[in-house]
C-alpha cells in the first residue's frame, strides 16, 4: 500500500502495517553510534536505571517507524520528503524482543498554492508493541507530488 499521488490520498483513511522485531544487539549498536546513554548501551547500568534494563533510544524507535513507513506506504515516485514532524512522544520504552507495528491516519491535505504540482499530507501515527501498548506517537507531515496542478 502506498500513498501514491496527492489526488490518491483520502482524508480519514487509516493504514496499519509492520512488523519489526528489535534485538538487543540492534538497540546497543544504534545507541553506541547515536545516543550512548548508559541505559541504551550498558546492561549493568541499565539494570540500575529507572527502566530496569536496556531500552531502545527514542530516536531508534522513530527510525524504525520511518523504515516501516517507507517500506509499506511511501511511494518512491510521489514522495517528496517532510518538513518535520510535530508533537513526537515516546510513551513507554521499546525493549529487546519487542515487535513494533504502525497505525497511521491521513487527517488533512493541502495543495501547495505556490507549487500546485505538489501537496502536503497531514497525519497522525502511532507505533504499538506486541501488547498493543502505544510506544510512540507523532503528528506527521509529508509532501507528495500531484498528478496535475488541480486546474
Amino acid at each position: 500500500m502506498t500513498t501514491g499521488y496527492f489526488e490518491d490520498v483520502i482524508v480519514g483513511t487509516r493504514l496499519e502495517f509492520g512488523s519489526k522485531t528489535v534485538s538487543k544487539e540492534e538497540i546497543i549498536d544504534f545507541a553506541t553510534k547515536y545516543d550512548p546513554q548508559p541505559f541504551h548501551i550498558d546492561e549493568e547500568a541499565a539494570k540500575d536505571s529507572p527502566y530496569g534494563g536496556i531500552i531502545a533510544s527514542g530516536w531508534h524507535t522513530a527510525g524504525m517507524a520511518m523504515r516501516l513507513l517507507v517500506d509499506n506506504m511511501i511511494d518512491d515516485t510521489a514522495g517528496l520528503g517532510s518538513p518535520g514532524w510535530n508533537n513526537l512522544r515516546w510513551h513507554i520504552p521499546v525493549r529487546p524482543g519487542d515487535t513494533l507495528r504502525v497505525v497511521t491516519e491521513f487527517r488533512d491535505k493541502k495543495r501547495s498554492a505556490s507549487k500546485p504540482m505538489m501537496g502536503t499530507i497531514f497525519g497522525y501515527m502511532e507505533v504499538f508493541n506486541q501488547n498493543d501498548d502505544v510506544v510512540m506517537s507523532v503528528e506527521t507531515i509529508g509532501m507528495v507530488r500531484a498528478r496535475s496542478d488541480g486546474s
